[in-house]
């Protein structure tokens, strides 16, 4: 088993789903201390572009063909990419919403390895399929305004369930969601906060025991 966290925050110590998925990752040093455990910040650099020559080289490879020159270059950093993201078994997300979505940087991460082949298959007559096996995701969503219980005043959610969608659509079936939202404007946010963190304890220990 190995454990990929993937943190889609910019903020370092200011940030609430960093935060939460740091007592996920603490929680699974303690629990199974042998497990492999990669931490990929989305905000290093390391991301490859999703741009003219990666969308020639994943259309080239969804019309059967390969893809040649920079189309060539952008599909290979695509892969090794996909490839990081593949070596886990079991996932973790640390995503604050923006904007009602999610940053453009996890936006960015999922339109690099949503690739023919890789990611997924497609059947003319029967669609997609996800074609990852074996997997599961733990999810630490957090919002400023917006919360479940209040009205489209504080915000709408397209954070959970376009991610979760995508992980369903890559084959990703299981995943345990933690929600810390709101955590600014609310006259308790510590309350919420202490079960947050709770929850990412008890999700890390259900996922990620030793045998």
């Amino acid at each position: 088993m190995t454990l990929l966290h993937i943190s889609a925050s910019p903020r370092g110590p200011l940030s609430e789903s960093l935060a939460v998925a740091t007592t996920f990752v603490d929680t699974v040093r303690e629990v199974n201390p042998a497990l492999p455990i990669d931490e990929w910040d989305l905000w290093d650099g390391t991301l490859p572009a999703f741009g003219p020559d990666a969308v020639a080289a994943k259309m080239a490879v969804f019309a059967g063909s390969q893809p040649e020159g920079d189309a060539a270059r952008a599909w290979d950093a695509a892969v090794a990419t996909f490839r990081r993201f593949d070596a886990a078994d079991t996932y973790l997300f640390s995503v604050p919403m923006w904007n009602a979505g999610v940053p453009y940087i996890l936006k960015q991460f999922i339109d690099v390895i949503s690739q023919p082949g890789l990611a997924f298959g497609f059947d003319p007559r029967h669609g997609y399929s996800g074609l990852l096996r074996g997997k599961r995701a733990a999810v630490v969503y957090t919002s400023a305004v917006y919360g479940p219980e209040r009205g489209p005043a504080f915000g709408a959610d397209f954070q959970a369930p376009y991610l979760e969608d995508w992980l369903r659509w890559t084959g990703v079936t299981d995943i345990s969601p933690v929600h810390f939202r709101p955590n600014l404007v609310t006259e308790d946010a510590e309350t919420a906060r202490r079960e947050a963190h709770a929850r990412a304890r008890d999700v890390a220990k259900l996922l990620t025991a030793a045998p």
